[in-house]
């Protein structure tokens, strides 16, 4: 006695591709906001660098103010006193420097960029939603302290009022220019694509030109040191405030537009440097 034979099934042919049952679209560029939002409030890098650029904001420019005012004497009570700000503001800065190339230089050193990329193929979308949310920040949390820091210093220094052109300059101009900043630091950090060596560069961009200048004994680099000093980011600071090294830098909202156009042709350069590499 022998088993029957198994009957065959008909031919099925080749299985059919799989479709999920969720429904599957394009990243959009306010999908990769809303995602570059919730990581760059979820880490502790944003805690602790603004938490310590706040702290050294409202701590530098009031207490100098305070000093000033129990020396009634001090020559410096002549100036004006918006310009206080400039100290912790300069200070403040290197901590902005440091969350910008971390905003996307941590995501290479942990591996995250290749997650980011594969749910958003388009570099150029993810390097501006980085752009959009840094910048936001960066600028809401600058402009709120640097108000409240002037606030402060008027109330324990007052003297003669600021116009409001000058109060303009010293809140929303310094959180314009150091957002750029920190968006100059972001261009940084995507063409380098390692924390430290980009940070270490951009501490260099802040305080070379001035070192550089301090050596420039020649007379023949007269002008060369004139250029280095006016051009400085200290110094550009300083021309938000009204108050310069040489007298003839950038001054105004001069120093806001040239942070913002240095900023785009690096973060155009980043555009560039990320369409042509692999992950």
């Amino acid at each position: 006695m022998t088993t029957p034979a198994t009957p065959q099934a008909p031919d099925a042919g080749l299985p059919g591709s799989y479709e999920s049952p969720i429904p599957i679209r394009a990243a959009t560029l306010g999908d990769a906001i809303a995602s570059e939002w919730t990581k760059i409030r979820s880490v502790r890098a944003t805690a602790w660098t603004l938490g310590v650029m706040i702290a050294l904001m409202l701590t530098v420019g009031p207490g100098v103010a305070v000093l000033l005012a129990a020396d009634r004497g001090s020559g410096m009570q002549s100036e004006p006193v918006l310009t206080l700000g400039l100290f912790g503001v300069l200070l403040g800065s290197i901590c902005v420097i440091t969350l910008g190339v971390l905003t996307i230089g941590s995501e290479y050193s942990t591996g995250m960029i290749r997650t980011t990329l594969t749910a958003c193929p388009s570099r150029v979308r993810v390097l501006a939603a980085k752009a959009i949310v840094f910048a936001s920040l960066i600028f809401a949390v600058t402009t709120v302290t640097t108000a409240v820091v002037a606030v402060a210093q008027t109330a324990i220094l007052p003297g003669a009022g600021a116009s409001a052109g000058e109060w303009t300059l010293a809140t929303v101009g310094v959180g314009l220019y150091v957002a750029a900043l920190g968006l100059l630091a972001l261009g940084v950090g995507a063409i380098v694509r390692h924390s430290a060596g980009a940070i270490t560069i951009m501490i260099g961009v802040v305080l070379l030109p001035l070192v550089l200048a301090l050596f420039m004994f020649a007379e023949d680099l007269r002008g060369l040191q004139r250029f280095l000093i006016d051009y400085s980011i200290p110094n550009q600071l300083g021309g938000l405030y009204g108050t310069t090294m040489t007298g003839t830098g950038p001054t105004g909202w001069e120093p806001v537009l040239l942070m913002l156009g240095l900023a785009a042709v690096v973060l155009a350069g980043a555009v560039a440097v990320l369409n042509r590499r692999d992950v």
